[in-house]
C-alpha cells in the first residue's frame, strides 16, 4: 500500500509518500480502507521531534480517520466487510484502574493510532474492532475524520475539567484552529457565551459565524485589556487555551474572580511565569486537559451525526501532498480542520 511516513525528525520535507507493508487483521482486529484522515498539531510536533512522545521510526501519523472495513480477523463479531466506520484512536485495556474509573485516556497500557500504532496517513489501517464507530449515512468520511479529536477535546476540557456552567463567559483562544472552531460550538452547545481570539480578521469572521459574541485580534490588541473592556471589567469565567507564550499570560489576567484556565496545548511557549499572588488573591484555577475519555469521543461523533455540532473543514489534500498540508498548518493560515485523503 501507499503511506506517508517519516524516517527521521525534521521539517515537512521528511514526510515521504512511499510503499509500506499492508496491515493484516489480527485476532479481534479489522483492516479499514482509509478515505479521509484528520491532521492535528500533535502530528507536526511528532514529525519535528518536539512532542516528547516515544515513536518507532519509520512512523505513520494520523490519529482520526474514517473508511470502510475490508478485512476482519478471527473473533470479530458484529461487524462486516464493507461497513463504513471510524476507528476511535484510543485503544485501551479495559482492565486497569483508570479504565475501571472510565478514564480510558489514562489507561496504563494505552495505545493510540498514529502515535503508538500506525495511523491513517495510509491507504489502509488496522484497528481493534472494540474501538470502531459505525458511521450513519448522514455522516461523511470527511466529517468523521474532522470530528474525533476537536470536539471531544472541547467537551472534556470545558465540561469535565473546567466544569463550565450555562451562562459562563468563555474565552476561546486560537479560535480559527480545528480545536478552536470546535470549542466555540461546544461552548454554545453547553449554554455558554463566547469571546473568541485569533491572529487574523478572517479567522475571527469565521468565529462570529459560529456564534462568538465578541472577537479579539491578539496580533494588534492586548487580550487582557480587550476582554476586560468587553466584560465591563469583570473578566471571563473560563479560558480555553492552546496558544501559550504571551497569550497565555494575558489570558490568565483576563479571568474573573474564581476563573478557570484549562490548557490543552501551548504551541507558542511551554514555560511561562505565573504571578502566584494574583492566583491566590483571585482564587484562580489552572487546569490541564489531556486527550478525552473514550465516552466523550463517542458522544462527539454522536452529536455530529445528530447535526448538533458541525466540523469546519478548511480543505482536503491528497495523501501524497501531506507535506504541503503540514506546511499550511505550520503557517497557521487555515481555518478549521485540514484533512488528507489517500
Amino acid at each position: 500500500m501507499k503511506a506517508t511516513r517519516f524516517h527521521e525528525y525534521g521539517d515537512a520535507c521528511v514526510l515521504r509518500y512511499e510503499d509500506a507493508p499492508d496491515p493484516v487483521a489480527g485476532p479481534g482486529e479489522v483492516v479499514v480502507r482509509v478515505r479521509a484522515c484528520g491532521i492535528n498539531h500533535v502530528d507536526v510536533d511528532m514529525r519535528n521531534g518536539s512532542s516528547r512522545l516515544p515513536l518507532q521510526l519509520p512512523h505513520t501519523l494520523g490519529m482520526e480517520c474514517a473508511g470502510e472495513i475490508v478485512e476482519a480477523g478471527s473473533g470479530v463479531e458484529g461487524w462486516r466487510v464493507g461497513e463504513r466506520v471510524s476507528p476511535i484512536f484510543q485503544i485501551h485495556c479495559d482492565d486497569c484502574e483508570m479504565c475501571a474509573r472510565g478514564e480510558h485516556h489514562h489507561c496504563r497500557r494505552i495505545s493510540m493510532l498514529g502515535i503508538h500504532a500506525p495511523g491513517g496517513f495510509a491507504e489502509y489501517v488496522a484497528a481493534p474492532a472494540q474501538v470502531l464507530y459505525r458511521l450513519p449515512e448522514s455522516m461523511s468520511y470527511e466529517q468523521a475524520a474532522a470530528s474525533q479529536t476537536s470536539f471531544c477535546t472541547g467537551l472534556h476540557a470545558l465540561r469535565t475539567r473546567a466544569q463550565m456552567q450555562p451562562g459562563d463567559w468563555v474565552l476561546v483562544n486560537a479560535a480559527g484552529s480545528g480545536v478552536g472552531t470546535a470549542a466555540i460550538q461546544v461552548v454554545r452547545h453547553l449554554g455558554g457565551r463566547v469571546i473568541a481570539s485569533a491572529r487574523t480578521d478572517e479567522k475571527l469572521e469565521s468565529a462570529k459565524a459560529l456564534g462568538a459574541e465578541i472577537v479579539v485580534n491578539y496580533s494588534r490588541e492586548n487580550l487582557t485589556e480587550a476582554v476586560r473592556e468587553a466584560t465591563g471589567g469583570r473578566g471571563v469565567d473560563v479560558v480555553y487555551e492552546s496558544v501559550g507564550g504571551e497569550i497565555l499570560r494575558q489570558s490568565i489576567d483576563a479571568m474573573a474572580t474564581f476563573g478557570k484556565l484549562v490548557c490543552i496545548g501551548c504551541h507558542a511557549g511551554e514555560v511561562e511565569p505565573v504571578d502566584f499572588i494574583d492566583l491566590f488573591r483571585h482564587e484562580w484555577t489552572l487546569i490541564g486537559a489531556a486527550r478525552s475519555r473514550f465516552s466523550e469521543i463517542v458522544e462527539s461523533l454522536d452529536l455530529v451525526a445528530e447535526g448538533k455540532l458541525t466540523p469546519v473543514v478548511h480543505g482536503v489534500f491528497p495523501l501524497a501532498e501531506a507535506a504541503e498540508a503540514h506546511r499550511l498548518m505550520e503557517r497557521r493560515e487555515h481555518t478549521g480542520k485540514i484533512l488528507v485523503a489517500p
